[in-house]
């Protein structure tokens, strides 16, 4: 948001997971999808980390050799910026064409961007004619709540080409579950998938899901498949839906904990005057903001996308702001909205002389 009036002044709608007992899916039961808004003013990336610039990389390399994606037309998805389509299309010399709202032609500097069709809207049937040798959807099907038509919908763009392979990417539920993860719970994400729940999906669109995989701290579910009639061979990670059950059952115990332990620890190092600063303004920073409702607690949160500095935390009103802040600041405290990232974030700090406490969720 670009001043705190109207970060603080930003709509809101109540949230309420249900679980499908018969496939282990995760959704929000009151979904008002009127209020879903993508545009160039999604500020989805994370390009900026060395952390997830290096998964990302190290991915399209194996996806490339795995799949022998040289001089391929490549379909993404909810391709955001374009940098993972990028990627896949200037190191296999690949074609493709990528789909997203979000896309801003003024941030797409890369030579191999030539070779790429930017289509600057929601994926539709208005585009099932588009045709691919790869299809990828990356951190775009949770955002979806008619999940099985979207599916169903891609599948009919395949028609009778066996050989095209489809690949996606999504947040992995049955951590949040087991974590008590209530910052990974957000509007925008209305659709939860674990690995089991994925693969039936799949199977229900009439895809052969081929591979299912973890990654990234197994916080990122993979999963390949071709379109073909599914077999009944169960792949590895697959949990039933009653494991499935299980986990929701306690996660309402393991929520409360968590989100009654980050309390204490934020408005008790506030009353003995400790500054305490977020790392990471995504929607994780958004969700652990507004559960709490700290307001006046901690004045600021730090992230490196410096397309986000000088704005303001939907719900919350924080000032994001680059790390060279904290030089001047010294905070006592840093939460790192994303355990991954921890080492980085250290090597920050320590390279702008912060001797605060670094915790992670």
């Amino acid at each position: 948001m670009e001043t705190r009036a109207e970060a603080l002044d930003f709509p809101r709608r109540d949230l309420r997971l249900g679980v499908c007992p018969d496939c282990g899916f995760l959704f929000n039961t009151i979904l008002d999808a009127s209020v879903q808004a993508y545009s160039e003013k999604y500020e989805e990336t994370q390009g900026f980390s060395p952390t997830f610039n290096r998964f990302a990389r190290e991915l399209v390399d194996t996806l490339i050799e795995r799949h022998n994606l040289r001089g391929k037309r490549i379909l993404e998805i909810g391709c955001g910026k374009g940098e993972f389509l990028i990627e896949l299309c200037a190191r296999g010399e690949n074609d493709g064409i990528g789909i997203d709202p979000s896309y801003r032609p003024d941030r797409t500097t890369h030579p191999a961007a030539g070779r790429i069709e930017f289509i600057r809207d929601l994926y539709s049937e208005r585009y099932t004619h588009l045709t691919a040798d790869f299809v990828c959807c990356r951190h775009t099907l949770e955002h979806i709540g008619p999940t099985l038509e979207f599916m169903r919908m891609v599948r009919r763009a395949i028609g009778d080409r066996p050989e095209t392979v489809v690949f996606f990417e999504l947040p992995e539920a049955l951590r949040v579950l087991r974590e008590g993860a209530f910052w990974d719970i957000y509007y925008e994400h209305c659709s939860y998938f674990t690995p089991g729940a994925l693969a039936r999906l799949f199977r229900l669109a009439d895809f052969d899901p081929t591979r299912i995989e973890l990654v990234y701290d197994s916080q990122y579910l993979l999963i390949t498949a071709l379109p073909r009639t599914p077999s009944d061979a169960k792949l590895p990670h697959e949990e039933s839906p009653a494991e499935v059950i299980r986990e929701v059952d306690a996660f309402r115990t393991r929520c409360a904990e968590s989100i009654a332990k980050w309390a204490q620890f934020v408005r008790g190092a506030f009353a003995k005057g400790e500054r305490v600063v977020l790392w990471g303004s995504g929607s994780k920073g958004v969700s652990f903001l507004t559960t709490l409702g700290i307001s006046d607690e901690i004045e600021y949160v730090v992230d490196i996308n410096p397309h986000k500095h000088g704005r303001f935390m939907p719900g919350a009103g924080q000032e994001i702001v680059p790390p060279d802040f904290l030089r001047d600041y010294q905070p006592s405290h840093v939460i790192a909205m994303n355990p991954v990232y921890r080492d980085e974030i250290q090597a920050e700090l320590d390279r702008l002389g912060v001797a605060a406490q670094l915790a992670a969720l």
